[in-house]
């Protein structure tokens, strides 16, 4: 999964915890926000998951639900409840489902990619499955039950791992056929992948590509496209704009950037940074923009 985690070093994943309590009495939850990038993990108890025309289901402790654009959906409880809707601690007497929502921001300007990539939604289940599930869903507890700007910070940082792991579940469990995380997803192809993120400085083609996958170029060259609907080379081009972007926002010279990701002429590197992102190299050095 070595390709994958370099794209997901790219993504810059922010986490805002928007809900973290139990809730008790006669509950009902909705959507948060429509078209946002979400997820709930029970943390504690049990209740029931719909979202119409898709699913409805038991949510169970420990169980994980992502939107990747957040649809109409309710969450209520398996068992009739009485008296008013209550938010409190975790550590309360009442009766009740512990629930952890957060909303995902994906600071990448090519975060559709990834999105367009996934189900419309992907529900994992806290068993022998995704044991790290189980894991995470301890540590979220954990830290829900204590307060304060570092247990707040825990929480963002550990549901970002959430995020990153459902995406890698995803990858592993439902080879997915079409899409950016079908190339990581494909065993040949992530290994040539892997070993262009590896030296984006060198050069790097079709026949170089094909040929660390162990594949001929036509047969490597029909299966990327197949899978990613990028031609080889949009790919690289694609993959070096992301890394200049990055070392650009950092300050770095945009000689020295364009160096670094393969190109031996300035000039025709500015050419492609304009096209890809259409802004130019010394802008993004001077302004810093957030990818």
């Amino acid at each position: 999964m070595r390709a994958f985690n370099d794209f997901v070093n790219l993504l810059k994943l922010d986490v805002e915890i928007y809900h973290n309590a139990k809730v008790c009495g006669d509950w009902l939850i909705r959507e948060h926000v429509l078209g946002k990038t979400c997820f709930h993990v029970v943390t504690s108890g049990q209740c029931m998951l719909s979202v119409p025309g898709l699913l409805e289901t038991h949510f169970n402790q420990g169980d994980l639900v992502l939107f990747p654009r957040e649809l109409a959906h309710k969450m209520w409880p398996t068992q009739p409840m009485s008296g008013k809707q209550v938010h409190v601690a975790y550590d309360s007497n009442l009766p009740g489902t512990g629930m952890l929502c957060g909303e995902v921001k994906v600071m990448h300007l090519y975060q559709n990619q990834l999105l367009d990539a996934l189900p419309p939604v992907l529900l994992i289940r806290n068993d022998e499955k995704a044991p790290w599930l189980a894991q995470l869903s301890s540590l979220l507890l954990a830290e829900s039950q204590n307060y304060g700007e570092v247990s707040s910070q825990m929480l963002n940082r550990l549901s970002e791992m959430v995020f990153i792991y459902a995406l890698r579940y995803f990858i592993e469990t439902e080879n997915p056929q079409q899409g950016l995380l079908a190339l990581y997803g494909d065993s040949r192809l992530a290994k040539a992948i892997q070993e262009f993120h590896q030296s984006p400085a060198q050069k790097w083609g079709l026949s170089e590509m094909a040929s660390q996958a162990g594949m001929s170029r036509t047969s490597f060259s029909k299966q990327f496209k197949l899978k990613s609907q990028w031609t080889v080379y949009q790919y690289i081009c694609w993959w070096r704009m992301q890394l200049a972007w990055e070392k650009l926002h950092l300050g770095n010279k945009v000689s020295h950037v364009a160096e670094q990701v393969g190109y031996q002429s300035e000039a025709a590197f500015s050419r492609a940074f304009q096209k890809q992102f259409q802004t130019s190299p010394g802008q993004i050095r001077r302004s810093k923009k957030a990818v």
